[in-house]
């Protein structure tokens, strides 16, 4: 009997996770069979500095998960994260190729095509398209496009982007651990899957996903998402923050940060510090949010994932400076599996295994094919944008 397993590869900035999951027939949610995890080395700020030693943090975590599974890893989705993922808005416009002005879907890859076309990509990869909104005859077109009528179609668009370099260094990792990439996914689109639910990104939400040496913001409205962003600054920062204001080891400032106050330190002092660090990255959220007018009209507020995510007072703290309801992110999904998996560190490995069965707005082919060809990327984008 053919088994349906999904496998999920998360290289960290600083940990490295692998999970396998098996689809059941009438489940909707996959059974954790497998996972692995091991210290990443080699990658700084989500990208490969040094490929030697990133190969053998996959090959770690990849031999923990095969052992706990059972499995042999061949095949695999990867997450991609760094200061170079961020999302690129782009407009563009077509006439209706028929002669009676039908709409069909050569005229919607046509005028994504154009939204790609007026880019600036420069030496970045597009991952991923998601069509935001569509116009037609300059009325927009909510529901189904294929069969209206009209003379001029418009698009708006936000493409997911990523350093070319980058892309290719992390792939050459994967590759080398005899692992077959079958797509690339954005960290925080696989969040975005067993993070929020369908109320919230309609009303409108950040996921904010706050990791040892990045933090990525994406929003989310009408179903769709509407801006992606990292930023090179993540919880690391504030453990560096406290064992300089105390002159004390790292170790024992990252047990600080998480709220294992000990006598001899000042809780105002480490609040102090840890607020004006938090503080920064709210700054940085705030001035994008500006950006996209939705500072302070986010209904649904922000969510907040990530290592980071369990700095103490960090709720308060965003409710202050943001103005917006603060949540720490969870997920119903994976109950039933490993305690620890119910982390939010473990979100976005998990996330792929979702995202990669649900192939919602990726290419039904390899990775490869994201980049050649939008036209399998459109057909199951479209589907955001129907009421």
């Amino acid at each position: 009997m053919i088994r349906n397993i999904s496998i999920g590869i998360d290289v960290g900035s600083k940990t490295t996770r692998v999970v396998v999951g098996e689809f059941f027939k009438g489940e909707k949610n996959p059974k954790i069979v497998g996972v692995g995890e091991s210290e990443t080395r080699g990658v700084r700020h989500g990208y490969i500095v040094d490929s030697v030693p990133a190969v053998i943090s996959v090959k770690n975590a990849l031999s923990m998960a095969e052992k706990s599974s059972g499995i042999k890893i061949k095949r695999a989705f990867v997450a991609i994260n760094g200061t170079t993922l961020r999302g690129e808005v782009s407009s563009g416009s077509v006439v209706i190729s028929k002669a009676d002005g039908e709409v069909t879907l050569l005229d919607i890859n046509k005028v994504l095509q154009d939204c790609e076309d007026n880019l600036n990509l420069g030496n970045r990869k597009i991952i991923q398209v998601f069509p935001v909104s569509f116009r037609l005859d300059g009325k927009e077109v909510l529901g189904r496009l294929e069969g209206m009528r009209g003379t001029k179609l418009e698009a708006k668009a936000i493409f997911v982007t990523y350093s070319m370099q980058h892309l290719e260094d992390l792939l050459e990792v994967i590759a080398r651990v005899g692992v077959k990439t079958i797509d690339v996914i954005a960290s925080p689109i696989a969040l975005s899957h067993i993070v929020l639910s369908e109320k919230q990104k309609i009303v409108g939400v950040a996921l904010v996903a706050i990791g040892d040496q990045t933090t990525s913001l994406s929003v989310f409205e009408n179903g769709l998402l509407i801006l992606i962003q990292t930023f090179s600054i993540g919880s690391c920062d504030i453990t560096n923050d406290i064992a300089l204001g105390f002159k004390i080891p790292l170790e024992m400032a990252e047990r600080l940060k998480l709220g294992n106050i000990e006598e001899n330190f000042s809780k105002k002092k480490l609040e102090e510090i840890i607020e004006a660090r938090l503080s920064d990255i709210f700054e940085l959220i705030e001035n994008y949010l500006k950006k996209i007018k939705r500072n302070g009209l986010l209904p649904a507020g922000i969510v907040f994932v990530g290592g980071g995510a369990n700095v103490k007072g960090l709720e308060e703290c965003s409710k202050s400076v943001l103005k917006l309801p603060s949540s720490l992110g969870t997920t119903e999904m994976f109950n039933n599996s490993k305690t620890k998996l119910r982390d939010s560190l473990w979100f976005t490995v998990l996330g792929l295994i979702i995202a990669g069965k649900d192939n919602d707005g990726y290419s039904e082919n390899s990775f490869l094919n994201l980049f050649k060809d939008l036209k399998n990327v459109i057909k199951s984008s479209i589907k955001q944008l129907m009421p």
